[in-house]
């Protein structure tokens, strides 16, 4: 038996032990669609951030900060395998290296597609950039909302939480932490 037939059983079980009929018309392709999705939601485990990061460097002297914004992800938190819904945002300094733009949020997707918890996909991020680009400081601010709270548990529909993770510049000069927040905080234009 491969690995996705063993799955399909692994799911097909869980239907029968839920009171369902895996038989029924309905739910006949469910285990090969939900071996599916999860391969595809789980697929961060089998991408290498820095290697992603490394495709697309290129030397620079501007030393100023590259903000990347409003990066959607969906995650799945690693307690109940209940989703993660969120935005992140990402800023660098550089120290003669930036990165193409399309990596932060592939970087992003790495980490958001394996079961995770917030706190330790904001750190996550903040280390891969750091020792991959190696700029002179990284933050990496995530806002989600969690289906673990909302949909089972205490139930708080509109609750969000916000993780930070803060390396070099971001961390040291209050500057350099304020613009930071500032950018992230300003309203986003609604059209260009």
């Amino acid at each position: 038996m491969n690995k996705e037939e063993e799955f399909e059983q692994a799911i097909t079980k869980v239907l029968e032990l839920l009171g369902e009929d895996p038989r029924r018309e309905g739910l006949l392709k469910t285990p090969s669609r939900v071996a599916k999705a999860l391969q595809f939601l789980t697929e961060g485990y089998h991408q290498d951030p820095r290697e992603i990061l490394n495709q697309a460097l290129f030397s620079t002297s501007n030393d100023e900060m590259v903000l990347v914004r409003d990066i959607e992800f969906y995650s799945m938190c690693e307690h109940h395998m209940l989703p993660i819904i969120g935005r992140c945002h990402v800023a660098y300094i550089p120290d003669g290296k930036v990165v193409g733009l399309s990596k932060i949020p592939r970087i992003v997707n790495v980490y958001a597609r394996r079961l995770q918890i917030q706190e330790q996909m904001t750190e996550q991020i903040a280390d891969a950039i750091l020792e991959t680009i190696k700029p002179k400081g990284v933050a990496v601010v995530v806002h989600a909302r969690h289906m673990c709270m909302e949909m089972r548990g205490v139930q708080k529909i509109n609750s969000t939480t916000v993780s930070s993770a803060l390396r070099g510049l971001f961390k040291s000069d209050e500057r350099t932490r304020n613009e930071f927040y500032n950018l992230i905080n300003t309203p986003a234009p609604s059209n260009f």
